[in-house]
């Protein structure tokens, strides 16, 4: 197979509508909750809340489960507060922050994969917070922090209450992650040298990312740290074939995310938009890589310019800034190469 067939290879087994449309109907039905209570500013804090809850479920016995979903969740309200505080403050301020959160995030790999992976859903809503003060304000919305904040612990709440309800209909009985795609060791990985130099990497490439679009004020940048985000190689030990699939999600996403801004204008219709992007990346996570990273992009890129009107200039910048952000991704993962590399060397030379 060609390098870009691989990319791209479908594996038409691993398609989960069932789980995709179980997704949908509680986002929607909160989405329509919060829309007729007048409370659309917080739309978007829900519907993230609930899908990374539901993606770092552990699974196991319910009580196991609550317990990480509710440190899950008073992780996330504690970054939805700090995002919202600084996110139209000083751009130092956000780097510094930027950089703290996801280094923190790369080191979460020593108490296993799936709290790494954990990490980097909310290192991904941090970069989220971040840019909406700015849009809020753009557009006229009047948003407060902690309130943003206590939306998130209420979304969470809901995802753990329906949870509960669920394992009592099925019996009290253990269940597995509700992602089983999702690594679920939480064995201790060894923060080798190579591990922490990497992780200090890209806390710098985001960060980086994060400077060039709030201190030079460049407009539609905010989308060079997502970018960034998710092209670059979540850990030292993901594969080449997962590096390329990342940076062509990353690209496809920004894409497609255009085209709905570009062409699409009422606000309500965006939301469904997001919405339905959140059902195809979770029943698509493992068909192909490449698309749902795609995905996730598309549904994450869309939601930070949803109070915007857009123009063809607009666009056109926005995704100028995604290659940007691809470009800074593609030098890290270079970085990563020789990191590994070296490492394998000296693995090599001890013994």
């Amino acid at each position: 197979m060609s390098g870009l067939a691989k990319v791209f290879a479908l594996n038409r087994k691993g398609l989960n509508l069932r789980r995709g449309l179980a997704i949908a109907v509680v986002l929607v039905a909160l989405a329509a909750l919060l829309v007729a209570l007048d409370r659309e500013a917080y739309v978007l804090t829900f519907v993230f809340a609930v899908l990374f809850a539901g993606l770092s479920d552990p699974g196991g016995t319910f009580a196991y489960r609550a317990q990480r979903m509710v440190l899950y969740g008073v992780i996330g309200a504690l970054l939805t507060a700090l995002g919202f505080s600084i996110g139209g403050g000083a751009w130092g301020f956000v780097v510094l922050a930027t950089f703290v959160v996801t280094l923190l995030g790369g080191l979460a790999v020593k108490y296993g994969l799936h709290r790494f992976v954990s990490g980097a859903l909310l290192n991904a809503w941090f970069l989220i917070a971040i840019a909406m003060p700015p849009s809020y304000k753009l557009d006229g919305i009047q948003t407060v922090a902690w309130k943003q904040a206590v939306a998130w612990l209420v979304a969470s709440a809901i995802w753990i209450a329906l949870t509960g309800v669920l394992w009592l209909v099925r019996g009290r009985k253990e269940r597995p992650q509700w992602i089983a795609e999702i690594p679920g060791s939480t064995a201790a990985v060894k923060l080798t040298r190579p591990v922490v130099l990497f992780a200090v990497i890209r806390a710098l490439a985001v960060a980086i990312a994060v400077a060039i679009a709030f201190g030079l004020h460049v407009p539609n940048a905010d989308w060079m740290p997502i970018a960034t985000f998710v092209a670059v190689k979540g850990s030292l030990q993901q594969t080449t074939l997962v590096a390329e699939q990342r940076l062509a999600g990353a690209i496809l996403g920004a894409v497609v995310a255009a085209l709905f801004l570009l062409t699409v204008h009422d606000k309500h219709a965006l939301e469904v938009v997001i919405i339905l992007f959140a059902v195809v990346a979770a029943s698509i996570r493992t068909v192909n890589y490449a698309l749902y990273c795609a995905a996730i992009a598309a549904l994450v890129l869309i939601a930070m310019d949803l109070p915007h009107p857009a123009s063809l200039a607009d666009e056109g910048r926005r995704v100028l800034f995604t290659l940007a952000g691809v470009g800074i991704g593609v030098l890290v993962m270079l970085l990563a190469n020789m990191i590994q590399k070296r490492s394998a060397k000296g693995a090599a030379q001890a013994s």
